[in-house]
């Protein structure tokens, strides 16, 4: 697979079969991923991979918490802003339109999306997950270097044949995650990665994306 199936072909699954990642292409995978470039290559990310009984406690625990009506931990930073201005509203509210609408679920039922979205707390039936922290005393141009870090494993998986969804809906159960991990207390939790083998029974709605000329400018002679 060369670079640009990798990347056209990357997108957020939601719906993973349960067979099993070998422990051997996740080494391979965030063995190259370690070349992702950073600022002073501080290399601000700092990934736990978690497979098999770790991540059932992982997922149980954040299912008990559902099931208990217990309210969602505060994440430590800003996911949107409060006031997100045009055109990132449009484009925030069209993906959950489609995300939604593939499932049969109008926006003013407001139960059956959160019932929609705790899918994520199981990672999607996913088998593998990554979480991904970074130091809280980092900024944001070390958030660049882990989001181009976490670009560069979706693009290795894709190379591998399995796919991913990042999930930054993991912050909010992020005390479940830390029971189990037990990081440093300086390290904040900036979002999960579900992989796996996608469920092809699954009918996955592709988002799209804007035109070229809406993010782009050339500027030329």
């Amino acid at each position: 697979m060369d670079v640009y199936e990798a990347v056209t072909s990357r997108r957020a699954v939601r719906g993973f079969t349960d067979r099993r990642v070998s422990r051997e292409v996740l080494e391979r995978v965030l063995s190259a991923a370690a070349w992702t470039p950073s600022g002073s290559n501080i290399q601000p990310w700092r990934a736990y991979v978690v497979i098999g009984r770790p991540l059932a406690r992982i997922k149980k625990s954040t299912s008990e918490r559902l099931a208990a009506g217990d309210a969602w931990d505060e994440p430590e930073y800003e996911q949107y802003p409060t006031a997100l201005k045009s055109p990132y509203h449009e484009r925030r509210s069209a993906f959950g339109e489609q995300r939604y609408g593939a499932l049969g679920i109008p926006r003013e039922d407001v139960e059956a999306r959160q019932r929609a979205a705790s899918a994520n707390w199981d990672c999607f039936g996913a088998p593998a997950a990554l979480f991904c922290y970074i130091d809280r005393d980092l900024g944001p141009a070390q958030w660049s270097d882990a989001g181009m870090y976490l670009q560069t494993v979706m693009l290795l998986l894709r190379a591998e044949g399995l796919h991913s969804c990042p999930q930054m809906a993991w912050a909010k159960f992020r005390r479940s995650v830390a029971e189990v991990l037990a990081p440093p207390d300086e390290l904040m939790l900036f979002c999960g990665m579900s992989i796996g083998y996608e469920d092809v029974s699954i009918d996955h709605a592709r988002t799209g994306r804007a035109p070229l000329d809406e993010t782009v400018t050339f500027v030329e002679h």
